[in-house]
């Protein structure tokens, strides 16, 4: 088993701040190479609050503030890998499925490298150009009760130091 990122959307606002919101439960990555051309000047708007804190669905090209951990299954892991790869060629201009492939590869293996907290734990993300690169912190949200549906008590989180 695998663990990737899934889009979570708690309330609307990510309708309203992103030019093109990701689906809930859409798998997602950093998507930071969307922003390696950029400049913090150049950033303006809804593509800034993309740059400052949305992680990218992989199937849509959509951003999302939050993620949660999930287990997913081989197959899907290899689906994940094919569906970014498809994106990048169609949606981000890599000219050659070979170089998307890598490319994509490496992206889902650092979203797979966040994803070492229990399932559910939820990811948010602080992204700046930092000098002549873009640092990525990322924040935790880790279930500290389990939810219980019959008693109308959801799931509690609490946040905890940036990864």
């Amino acid at each position: 088993m695998h663990r990737l990122p899934k889009a979570v959307r708690l309330d609307d606002s990510d309708l309203q701040v992103y030019e093109q919101p990701a689906e809930p439960g859409e798998l997602a990555v950093s998507g930071a190479f969307e922003f390696l051309n950029d400049s913090i000047e150049s950033l303006q708007g809804k593509r800034l609050q993309a740059f400052r804190s949305g992680f990218l669905g992989i199937k849509t090209s959509g951003r999302t503030t939050l993620v949660a951990i999930a287990s997913i299954n081989p197959e899907e892991y290899q689906n994940a890998i094919n569906q970014l790869t498809v994106n990048l060629m169609s949606n981000h201009g890599v000219p050659e499925r070979s170089l998307a492939l890598n490319l994509a590869t490496e992206e889902i293996r650092y979203a797979e490298s966040l994803c070492e907290y229990e399932e559910g734990t939820i990811l948010a993300l602080d992204r700046e150009f930092n000098e002549d690169e873009v640092k990525e912190c990322f924040k935790k949200f880790v279930p500290t009760t389990l939810a219980n549906w019959e008693e109308s008590k959801p799931l509690v989180y609490s946040m905890e130091e940036d990864t």
